[in-house]
């Protein structure tokens, strides 16, 4: 009966941590749907200020007209790919990226449409939606790393596959944002002394001169004594000289000095002065 019992408090006690694992991993999945709908909200912002920006360059006389053709298809194709899902959308909206940079680069060589009031919005606009698409892409690759994660470790990996828990796709940024710019402050080897320079045609810079050497301090001359130190037959600083007594004593010849007076005893009356006759 003790055994039985047992058995049934265990069964019990793994049928509970199934249930908490399962009702965690159900939210971790639920908050990637919904930080992927927050990018849907910003990219939906996004296609619908591309058509207006182009309608607002094309009718000036000499704008490349190549430029305006690809960001029409990429927009199209960043539509389209919406229902692919999160890896393939991502390459299709980095694409789009790509060819909006293209497009304010040439709206750069036009000084009318750079003060086009209408122009300027749309741009402030898209830039605006730009930085919200990558706050929200992060929220949503950090969410979907605490996911893979939880599915990926015990105890949770022996509910996650039973139960139909599959990794989910991160949405990639494009590769430019991915590369760290490389500045070049002129403090790399060629700047060092006796570096070889990589630039064609440049001398090698030569190394400094040594600092020149300082002169030893100058010496006493001989039979003298070192600094710092009296004369040979001189005493010590402080002592007095040869035959003189020591501070305190009187010389040779005189009588040392009385002692002080010393304070009578307590208690003590001095004798009263002798009567007169």
């Amino acid at each position: 009966m003790e055994i039985l019992l047992v058995i049934g408090v265990i069964v019990v006690i793994v049928f509970a941590a199934g249930i908490l694992i399962y009702n965690g991993l159900v939210q971790r999945r639920l908050r990637i749907d919904e930080a992927f709908a927050q990018i849907e909200v910003q990219l939906k912002r996004r296609w619908d200020l591309i058509p207006n920006l182009v309608d607002a360059v094309k009718g000036y006389m000499g704008f490349e007209q190549k430029v305006l053709t690809d960001v029409t298809e990429a927009r199209a194709s960043a539509v389209s790919a919406g229902a692919q899902g999160p890896h393939a959308q991502a390459l299709a909206e980095n694409a789009l990226s790509s060819t909006l940079r293209s497009l304010f680069a040439v709206v750069e060589d036009y000084p009318d449409l750079k003060s086009n009031q209408n122009v300027l919005e749309l741009q402030e606009q898209l830039t605006t939606t730009e930085n919200q698409i990558s706050f929200a892409r992060q929220h949503y690759n950090a969410t979907v790393l605490d996911y893979n994660s939880a599915i990926a470790t015990f105890p949770n990996v022996l509910v996650a596959g039973p139960l139909g828990f599959t990794r989910r796709d991160f949405f990639d940024a494009e590769p430019e944002a991915e590369q760290v710019p490389d500045v070049d402050l002129g403090f790399g080897d060629d700047d060092k002394p006796g570096a070889a320079s990589s630039q064609p045609g440049r001398p090698p810079q030569a190394a400094p001169p040594p600092p020149p050497r300082q002169a030893p301090p100058p010496q006493p001359p001989q039979g003298y004594p070192p600094q710092g130190m009296p004369p040979q037959g001189m005493p010590p600083q402080g002592m007095p000289p040869q035959g003189m007594p020591p501070q305190g004593m009187p010389p040779q010849g005189y009588p040392p000095q009385a002692p002080p007076p010393q304070a009578p005893p307590p208690g003590y009356r001095p004798p009263p002065p002798p009567r007169q006759g």
